[in-house]
């Protein structure tokens, strides 16, 4: 058994339905896994298995039941009490470490990716485990250092936790809007709900309705692990597509849009237009840094340089660009944080957003609930979300090109394609960005594309992303070709993508 193919950043994923593909997270390895969570745990807590308590949740994903009896079932056996949370949003299950007496948890999640696909995602009251401890179960698992059976089972005690974590959203949004008619600070308002079929309907009906708010042009509320409608992921055309036209055809003041397990959540404005990327981001910046003048916002390394002047001239913060993956953005502004700069939000384009204010955890109904409150109280005084948003400069044209690497030591070659144009852009005398953290970011002026370009890395996959954007039409173009001379001289690189793409 190969156990390291099962990591994926901070979580472990796998094939759990073999439609497709020969099912890697089998019962056996799933056992494996939790019973090396709770060995992990244990020490880390300085307790005896038999005293800990560990809650499991799950998205709607067809293989969860399946999953989680595996969990359930290795962790009782070692003598772990279990709180069966059921259908469980991905936060909740970080939440429910902080509000009830448990040691940890478990999410079984693969986020957005096909139904036939499932996985573990980890939690202590510190936060989510990181990378090199999911490598540490793991390597737990393949060198059998797993706990033995308990001589007395652990109990299964049912938990239905979401119910509490939708009536602190509520609260928090009576709070933040301090209606005239306080329980009610959302009548009047219409919000269109889509959660994908995934762990997000709760939203609409256990949230937003008993506030008050029209929710009727909700859509796919209902959890199905097929995933029938579309893909549950604020960043997929067509999910975007689907619930900008609900908001159209229900005339929604809002609309909003989860990803399966609901850490990340993406919305629409009340013409039907994406609140998304660049512009979820900039509405983020401004909700975070009211209290926090001057405060710090990290982002991903593709933001746009309209954002960055959004951020610094419009709000009068500070944009701290990083490399891409969620956790690395949040660990950064941890990190700053604990250096003294004042940091209150992480945030990527993918959508995931963490705020300090919640731990740190990025939480798409979180982020949904602040930015509903921002919308109440703009309203109260005759604005709407877009009003905050007209000063943020749109790039014109973007564009993503996944250069493929065909050497088998991938990243050695993918940080020497970097290092090489960082040499080649000196001798071209291009700008490249001072503040810059991840790959190479080279932005080029008027006349030459009036935009920018950036080469990275994958996170995980032997693939070079290249994120073009430009001020002017066909200025992605004219930054394309200038930047294929120096890749057609690249060892290890198949750049027959950037020829379609300048062949069409």
């Amino acid at each position: 058994m190969n156990w390291k193919q099962l990591k994926s950043g901070t979580d472990v994923r796998g094939v759990a339905v073999g439609d497709h593909a020969p099912i890697t997270l089998t019962d056996p390895v799933v056992s494996d896994i939790a019973a090396a969570f709770a060995l992990w745990l244990g020490k880390k807590k300085g307790k005896p298995l038999s005293e800990l308590t560990i809650a499991v949740g799950r998205d709607s994903r067809i293989s969860g039941p399946r999953i989680r009896d595996a969990v359930t079932a290795a962790l009782t056996q070692a003598g772990v009490s279990v709180m069966d949370c059921g259908l469980a949003s991905t936060p909740s299950m970080f939440m429910i470490t902080v509000d009830l007496p448990c040691d940890g948890s478990i999410q079984i999640t693969a986020s957005h990716h096909p139904y036939d696909r499932n996985g573990l995602k980890f939690f202590t009251r510190d936060g989510g485990l990181d990378a090199p401890d999911i490598e540490t179960l793991l390597t737990m698992c393949e060198e059998r250092n797993l706990p033995s059976k308990a001589e007395a089972a652990g109990k299964v005690i049912p938990t239905d936790y979401m119910s509490q974590y939708a009536a602190g959203l509520r609260d928090m949004i009576k709070k933040g809007v301090n209606a005239p008619e306080y329980d009610l600070p959302l009548k009047g308002f219409s919000i269109a709900v889509d959660a994908g079929n995934g762990a997000g309907g709760f939203y609409a009906r256990d949230v937003l309705a008993p506030l008050g708010a029209d929710v009727s042009g909700s859509q796919f509320l209902d959890p199905d692990g097929m995933f029938p409608n579309h893909i549950p992921n604020p960043e997929n055309e067509e999910a975007m597509a689907s619930i900008c036209q609900a908001v159209v055809r229900s005339k929604a003041d809002l609309g909003v849009i989860f990803d399966t397990d609901v850490d990340r959540g993406g919305a629409v404005d009340s013409k039907g237009e994406e609140i998304n990327r660049n512009r979820l981001v900039a509405i983020a910046s401004a909700i975070a840094l009211e209290g926090n003048p001057g405060g710090t916002i990290v982002t991903d390394s593709i933001t746009s340089d309209g954002l960055k002047t959004y951020i610094e001239e419009t709000l009068g913060g500070c944009h701290h660009r990083f490399k891409r993956g969620y956790k690395n953005v949040i660990n950064e502004a941890v990190r700053l944080n604990q250096e003294g700069v004042n940091c209150p939000l992480a945030i990527e384009t993918s959508g995931h957003a963490a705020l300090r204010e919640n731990y740190f955890l990025d939480d798409g109904a979180y982020l949904v609930t602040r930015i509903i409150i921002k919308m109440a109280q703009l309203r109260s005084q005759g604005k709407d979300l877009e009003s905050l948003l007209e000063p943020l400069a749109e790039p014109v044209e973007a564009s993503e090109i996944r250069l493929p690497i065909t050497q088998e030591d991938f990243r050695s070659c993918g940080e020497r394609v970097i290092a090489n144009l960082e040499e080649y852009s000196k001798q071209q005398g291009w700008s490249i960005a001072p503040d810059n953290r991840e790959g190479i970011r080279v932005s080029f002026p008027q006349g030459k594309g009036d935009g920018w370009f950036l080469l990275r890395l994958s996170v995980h996959d032997p693939i070079m992303p290249l994120n073009m954007e430009s001020n002017v039409q066909g200025g992605v173009r004219q930054i394309a070709e200038q930047l294929a001379i120096f890749l057609s001289t690249q060892e290890g690189l198949d750049i027959s993508p950037m020829e379609r793409f300048l062949a069409e």
